[in-house]
């Protein structure tokens, strides 16, 4: 029987690897799989993991195995500006798949720096500012205007994926990194963004639809105007600190001004002819945010700041569009088990 060969690890590593990872001592021991006492007995250092244990634990952290031979717990990974969390709380919770990508998120964003530079290029400034003080309606103007997406152009898009495609380009054009993470639940996480003077960054949840994307990608590009990085919830009815919930609204505002200029949307004739502020039809709605490459939701909020319809419609429309998504999403889930079930003998 070969020797059981220990790993020469700290045990300051292993705990630092686990924390950082999000995950309890319990639930960690669940993935390697060990006992609970096991891992405990690993980084109090009263025992040590074998090679292909270590190999587990850097697999259930996300880690290079290479990470647990550093002299001591890598330093200077910033806390993220966290905008879902709740008053009175320190921050919002992240799960392990989501610290995973924000590490992830990083080291790209670090490799295309890199790369700059051994190609002795600079990336283009980001060179838009803008304060809570100023007016979030010319600041989407100014949004749209810098990064050219006219109204002409905007509504000959074939549908919603080019309309990502040319924001996410422009974006880019104007020295911001746009990257697309998967493995997070949109519950948690729809965008982030990285402000940095050199190329900051805009973050999306691939498994958010298209057109929840393209407002996501605008409401982190306004963060970055605002020179105020970090992780969004951009749902206006949850509970935050005022501070927090004041910059979600402006980047909300901002982003709907960008994507949905007022004098072209009041311009449009479904708009411009109707005359009850409570009486917009599904059909109507529909078009109008398939023109604007934009969800229903954000189209009818658009409506209110806009001055034609109602705060009391658009939470109406907002319960029925998320029922209607939540049936759509059982739905999918229920064609994708029948399809995975095994057939009967019978069939």
């Amino acid at each position: 029987m070969p020797a059981r060969v220990e790993a020469l690890v700290k045990r300051e590593l292993l705990v630092w690897a686990r924390e950082s990872a999000g995950l309890s001592r319990e639930a960690a021991a669940k993935k390697v799989p060990v006992k609970t006492e096991k891992l405990a007995e690993w980084e109090t250092g009263a025992a040590r993991p074998t090679i292909p244990q270590l190999r587990k634990l850097a697999n259930a952290y996300k880690r290079p195995l290479a990470v647990f031979y550093l002299p001591a717990p890598p330093r200077g990974f910033d806390a993220m500006h966290d905008f879902r969390r709740l008053p009175g709380e320190v921050a919002g919770t992240q799960s392990p798949e989501l610290r995973r990508a924000i590490r992830q998120v990083r080291v790209r964003r670090q490799m295309a720096l890199d790369l700059y530079k051994e190609l002795e290029a600079d990336p283009a400034t980001f060179e838009l500012t803008a304060t809570l003080n100023d007016d979030p309606e010319s600041v989407g103007e100014r949004v749209r205007d810098s990064l050219g997406v006219n109204y002409e152009n905007q509504i000959r898009w074939r549908n919603e994926y080019e309309g990502f495609k040319i924001w996410r380009a422009s974006l880019e054009a104007h020295g911001v990194a746009v990257f697309q993470v998967e493995d997070v639940s949109t519950d948690e996480m729809r965008g982030f963004s990285i402000s940095e003077a050199s190329l900051p960054a805009v973050i999306l949840n691939i498994s958010d639809p298209v057109r929840p994307r393209i407002f996501t990608m605008l409401h982190e590009a306004v963060h970055l105007v605002l020179r105020d990085g970090g992780l969004c919830d951009l749902d206006e009815e949850q509970r935050r600190p005022p501070e927090e919930l004041r910059a979600e609204v402006f980047s909300n505002h901002a982003a709907g001004a960008a994507l949905m200029p007022r004098a072209n949307l009041l311009a449009e004739p479904e708009v411009a002819r109707q005359v009850r502020p409570t009486d917009w039809s599904d059909r109507v709605i529909d078009a109008l945010a398939s023109r604007y490459c934009v969800s229903r939701e954000a189209l009818v909020r658009r409506l209110v700041i806009v001055g034609r319809t109602t705060n009391a419609f658009y939470l109406r429309k907002r319960s029925q569009f998320q029922r209607e998504c939540r049936a759509l999403a059982a739905e999918r889930a229920r064609i994708v088990a029948a399809r995975r079930a095994p057939l009967c003998q019978d069939e």
